[in-house]
């Protein structure tokens, strides 16, 4: 396989892992805080329609994507408001918010099925960008890549290096502990669960106006729980989360291709399903092997917490 072959497939599977990185890298930081948001799907598709919707109405992708962030930050608050302020089941209100984006999504974007919008545009760097696969590779991809490359290095270092970063991740792994020392439990959680709701719109705002770019109803396919998913395969960890989004998205990816080769023999169906399988069969993995233990999940993860009065 040469060059020429090689970097238009590399290319589409960074394209492919990126909303799935988007995703993942905010629920992250939202179950280190002890939060368990399921609705990364509905919080995703709703920065989708948003994000498109606001671009072609105004011609601006990048009020479209502030938006479409915005929408993903504004589903989460319901999920905070709901389960941080009145302490409503986690996972009920997660598998909640994702139909709720789900429909009111299908509604929003009614009016703009088989509109067509311009792509976001490419970084290119005359001499450099020509460059035989490490061009297309390093310079072939829009703001939203490069943004979500640096949100795993920021995370990183937040998590690991600073202090907000420890109170949260203390927050996580013990809120009474937090709490009888100072610190605002649902005050952190609120901020992570925003921050998760905000990535998951750029994931969604990164498939309608740059992976397509088209709206279409359901266009985020199940997305949010493979993010979810990434998460556990990753530990928690953001370098080790940025692995398996590209391993992910490859997944994707070689599906298409093996369809379009004729799929081997294979009906369409199950390679259709190829990603999902391989979603499954990783955590079955992980669940049953020896280093089930060191997972490292957060302590309180998903358990609701009552500041005592």
């Amino acid at each position: 396989m040469n060059l020429e072959v090689l970097a238009p497939v590399f290319l589409t599977v960074i394209s492919a892992a990126t909303p799935l990185l988007f995703a993942a890298l905010g629920e992250l930081v939202v179950e280190k805080s002890g939060v368990l948001n399921l609705g990364v799907e509905g919080m995703m598709i709703s920065g989708a329609v948003c994000a498109f919707a606001v671009t072609v109405t105004t011609g601006s992708s990048v009020l479209g994507i502030a938006v479409g962030a915005a929408a993903g930050m504004g589903m989460a608050f319901i999920f905070g408001l709901l389960t941080l302020t009145l302490a409503a089941n986690q996972v009920a209100t997660g598998l909640a918010l994702t139909i709720f984006g789900l429909g009111l999504s299908s509604l929003l974007g009614a009016g703009f099925v088989g509109v067509p919008v311009a792509a976001l545009p490419k970084l290119a760097i005359p001499g450099v960008s020509d460059l035989p696969l490490v061009g297309p590779l390093l310079f072939g991809h829009d703001a939203l890549v490069y943004l979500s490359l640096a949100a795993v290095a920021a995370v990183a270092w937040f998590l690991k290096k600073s202090r907000a970063g420890m109170i949260l991740r203390a927050v996580g792994e013990s809120d009474i502990s937090a709490h009888s020392i100072g610190y605002d439990v649902i005050a952190v959680r609120y901020r992570a669960v925003l921050f998760g709701g905000a990535m998951a719109g750029l994931g969604g705002a990164f498939l309608s106006l740059s992976y397509t770019p088209m709206w279409a109803e359901g266009m985020t396919a199940g997305r949010g729980w493979i993010a979810l998913a990434l998460v556990v395969f990753a530990s928690w960890r953001p370098w080790r989360l940025l692995a398996g989004a590209y391993l992910f998205g490859g997944v994707t990816i070689a599906q298409l291709y093996s369809q379009g080769a004729g799929g081997f023999g294979v009906p369409s169906q199950v390679m259709s399903m190829l990603p999902y399988l391989a979603t499954i069969l990783v955590l079955t993995i992980i669940a049953a092997g020896p280093w089930k233990g060191r997972l490292n999940a957060p302590a309180c993860l998903g358990k609701p917490f009552r500041p005592s009065t």
